[in-house]
């Protein structure tokens, strides 16, 4: 499975403006509740919407069937994966949670909890300094943290491994450390209009600091980075290219391997935001050639406070220290301090100890799972939940551009976001509105703020419906 840029998975064909639900996808009496048939039944059909809505999703029983459903070969066994996640098997509002906010937070399966539980129990100590028992199981489970991430991330060297506190420290390290160091007067940095603010505010802070110039790559209408603009823009000023991997708020999917290669060509850097990307589908930074890649463990299952930085290894080195204290240090004097190497050298201070051990937990249980299976089950649901969806009356999609992750960003004619998010979480239905970090996207479309429902990979067709359902009414009214 490959994307357009060759990394790990299919682009799902556009759906047509109005499409009606596959009929394929209708539950029948009996049948496994959480499987998607093949990719041939879900693809979408250009019949006419149907005129009824979907009918409501049968509510998750609270507790975990005792025995797994039958799933056919080669399928994502939904259910499975659903029962190691705690919080999918309780009720808001009186209803059951169907938790459609992913691109904000991801749930913690079971085991991410037990790990956490686990170091602060029984394995509480500090890292790499101590020389206990406690203190070398603790720099164990650290070290294994980071293998973990190099791993997820496919380069074969865990010293280009840096821990942060998630995507927003990783790009503002980048850009406080690499950009003080490289930008100068009249340099250009490319920022996607795509972008999070993440990843376009550190880099304003440092191009006013260094007088150096921002330059929007801007969207088509379906939200798609214009490549031929981006080509137009690079030059001999360019320095580095910030890219999403997947958009927050569009689901676009840009051709990162091909807009890097392009930026190398003119001596740039590139700087790709993965929060979004690695919990969808898998990353190879070295087909990529990505010079950083940045994500947050919250969107990938594991706790909040930890996040990772790829760096390619020259860089990393050649990179001065953005914050100074332990850790960081190999000797210190008032005459002279030298550094310890790379990661350590931009990991100031104890890092989160705990994080880390949460993170290893959640892509050692990532790593169990068959990922391309995960990553085209998804695909299918994204699919279907697009024309589900096109069967609202007044409901505007934005971004519709092929490929795209399980984002799924909308209006409805007459109804306010954050009204509407609002109405939502009154049956059990968690979305979010607002701008989504992301005003320039949004403003791409001339708009300051939407509703946005995200999947990952334990929702199911019943979520979708439930969720379309309730729109449906909601609409009636």
């Amino acid at each position: 499975m490959t994307t357009p840029d060759g990394i790990g998975r299919t682009a799902v064909p556009a759906v047509p403006a109005v499409p009606a639900v596959p009929a394929a996808l209708a539950h029948a009496a009996g049948s496994p509740r959480y499987w998607l048939p093949s990719q041939a039944a879900v693809a979408p059909t250009t019949a006419a919407p149907t005129a009824t809505a979907p009918a409501a999703a049968t509510p998750t029983a609270p507790t975990a069937p005792s025995t797994p459903p039958s799933t056919p070969p080669g399928a994502f066994n939904v259910e499975a994966v659903r029962r190691d996640f705690p919080q999918l098997h309780r009720e808001v509002n009186g209803r059951p949670l169907v938790w459609l906010d992913n691109g904000a937070t991801t749930l913690k399966p079971r085991q991410v909890v037990e790990a956490v539980a686990e170091h602060y129990s029984m394995g509480t100590s500090n890292v790499h300094r101590g020389a206990h028992s406690l203190a070398k199981q603790a720099t164990q489970v650290y070290e294994e943290g980071r293998q973990a991430a190099a791993d997820l991330l496919g380069t074969p060297d865990q010293g280009e491994i840096v821990f942060v506190r998630g995507t927003t420290e990783a790009v503002n390290l980048v850009a406080q450390s690499w950009g003080r160091a490289n930008l100068g007067v009249g340099d250009e940095v490319l920022v996607s209009a795509a972008e999070h603010h993440s990843n376009l505010v550190p880099w304003q802070l440092i191009a006013a600091e260094r007088r150096a110039r921002i330059r929007p790559i801007p969207l088509l209408p379906d939200g798609r980075l214009d490549q031929d603009a981006y080509r137009d823009l690079l030059g001999s000023r360019t320095k580095l290219v910030a890219l999403t991997h997947a958009s927050n708020v569009l689901g676009t999917v840009p051709p990162v391997a091909e807009m890097t290669a392009l930026a190398h060509r003119y001596g740039a850097k590139v700087l790709v935001d993965g929060a979004q990307a690695v919990s969808h589908f898998p990353v190879d930074v070295t087909a990529l050639d990505a010079d950083f890649y940045a994500f947050s463990g919250h969107k990938i299952f594991a706790p909040t406070g930890i996040g990772v930085l790829f760096g390619k290894r020259e860089l990393l080195e050649a990179m001065p220290p953005w914050q100074g204290g332990g850790n960081m240090i190999d000797s210190v004097s008032f005459e002279e301090t030298t550094y310890a190497p790379v990661p350590h050298r931009l990991e100031a201070g104890t890092g989160h100890i705990a994080g880390v051990a949460g993170l290893r937990a959640a892509l050692h249980y990532l790593a169990g799972l068959d990922r391309e299976a995960a990553t085209a089950y998804e695909e299918q649901l994204t699919t279907y939940a697009m024309g589900a969806l096109a069967t609202v009356p007044g409901l505007q999609l934005i971004g519709n551009a092929p490929g795209k992750i399980g984002v799924l960003t909308f209006l409805l004619a007459g109804t306010d976001p954050i009204a509407l998010a609002r109405a939502l979480d009154q049956q059990g239905i968690a979305v979010r509105a607002g701008h989504h970090c992301a005003q320039p996207a949004l403003a791409s479309f001339g708009l300051q703020s939407a509703v946005r429902a995200s999947l990952a990979l334990y929702n199911t067709v019943q979520d979708v419906d439930a969720l379309v359902a309730a729109l449906h009414d909601l609409q009636a009214r």
